[in-house]
């Protein structure tokens, strides 16, 4: 680009990606904006549909480094923590939890209850457009021999409910966006494209039960390292609490640790399966084929092994950044620990058998406050990427710089 900076441009003119004073633009395959300004030391802003995040150093604790993220979408605001890593020459960041709960309530997490519980749609309380649209797609067990398949089915189904809030958003979240300006402003139009390729999502079951035990054995997995880490009192790695100096985390991230090899897409992503785009929705499900990520664009190979009518052909082999794979595994695990959350509220209830010691601890690392400036931050990344794109298509016509 004239003046610094590189993009690419799909052959019917619409930004693919676009990279200028630090701000990484991203324009999926159906719409859908992603802008990142990474500030460097992990200061980030990150702004997506209908919302995005703040990201800010935040403390040291036994020799690591943590960072908070102040979340806004649809006008709400939470705060997750994260945990700083070095890998490969880049940085990734995983999620913390803010609490863990007694060890005996995860090792009860994963193993087998004395006898299968049914757990019907009703007692879920699952119901209105986004059961009917996805009903046909994702079938949940029939009997639950395990607290970690209903852990599965809570992670798919919190998932599908995203994924169709996203392409019919609430007039009420509309408006708060609005209000806000945290979406881009022409992402009205991309929902509603994209919300029409996926019409017929429901037409096929595509969600074999052997991927929803790929998801399972993830779910059991997590929930063993869990039980480890609570039962050294959430220490981190059993590190000096005290120690204020951090040091080089070097250590593999989710993304590419061999032991991890199925991930739930978490919100729509553009992948390139033999050298042709294809998009990736909530829900999804990839594994990861190999463990070493490319040189000169940060993918690894992974094949499709469930998706929706509308996107990447099941069976398809896909080059998806390793920073993707990232932040679907630290959706992963939020929406784990927000399942245990329920599973404890309702655990001894409609004949889910009673569970053991469901009291919390906090972590040793406490929880951060919100940014009271990231609406702003979110809105004006917004503005510089409209700006960016601006100048990318205006560039692109003139047929120079590019």
């Amino acid at each position: 680009m004239k003046g610094g900076g590189h993009a690419n441009v799909r052959a019917n003119g619409s930004v693919r990606s676009a990279d200028r004073n630090g701000h990484h633009v991203e324009r999926g395959l159906h719409g859908g904006r992603t802008s990142m300004h990474d500030r460097g030391h992990g200061e980030r802003v990150f702004a997506g549909r209908h919302g995005g995040y703040v990201q800010h150093a935040y403390m040291v604790r036994g020799g690591h480094s943590f960072y908070s993220r102040t979340y806004v979408y649809g006008g709400g605001v939470h705060v997750g923590l994260y945990r700083g890593y070095f890998w490969g020459g880049r940085a990734y960041y995983g999620w913390y939890p803010g609490f863990f709960f007694a060890p005996a309530f995860y090792g009860w997490g994963f193993q087998p209850w004395g006898m299968p519980v049914v757990w019907g749609v009703s007692a879920w309380g699952w119901g209105g457009p986004w059961w009917g649209f996805y009903g046909g797609w994702f079938t949940p067990y029939p009997v639950y021999a395990a607290p970690y398949f209903w852990l599965t089915d809570y992670l798919i189904a919190a998932n599908l409910q995203a994924a169709y809030a996203v392409a019919h958003p609430a007039p009420a979240e509309v408006a708060a966006d609005a209000a806000t300006g945290t979406a881009a402003a022409d992402d009205t139009a991309s929902t509603t494209d994209t919300a029409s390729t996926t019409t017929t999502a429901s037409t096929a079951v595509t969600l074999t039960p052997e991927v929803k035990q790929a998801i399972a054995e993830e779910v059991k997995a997590q929930l063993a390292a869990q039980q480890a880490q609570a039962a050294k009192g959430g220490d981190t790695a059993g590190a000096a609490a005290s120690s204020t100096t951090a040091t080089a985390d070097a250590a593999v991230p989710a993304a590419l640790d061999p032991a991890k090899r199925t991930f739930v897409v978490d919100t729509a992503v553009t992948v390139v399966a033999n050298g042709t785009e294809c998009g990736l929705t909530s829900g999804d499900v990839v594994t990861r084929l190999t463990d070493t990520a490319d040189a000169t664009d940060n993918t690894v190979s992974a094949s499709v092994a469930a998706s929706k009518t509308g996107d990447c052909a099941a069976g398809a082999t896909v080059a998806v950044k390793v920073d993707d794979l990232q932040e679907m595994y630290n959706h992963f695990e939020e929406q784990l620990n927000n399942g245990m959350k329920d599973m404890a509220k309702k655990q001894g209830t409609n004949g889910m058998p009673k569970a053991p010691d469901t009291s919390t601890k906090a972590s040793d690392v406490p929880e951060p406050k919100p940014d009271a400036d990231a609406a702003k931050a979110i809105k004006d990344e917004n503005a510089d990427a409209d700006k960016v794109e601006a100048d990318v298509k205006a560039e692109a016509s003139a047929g120079g710089g590019l």
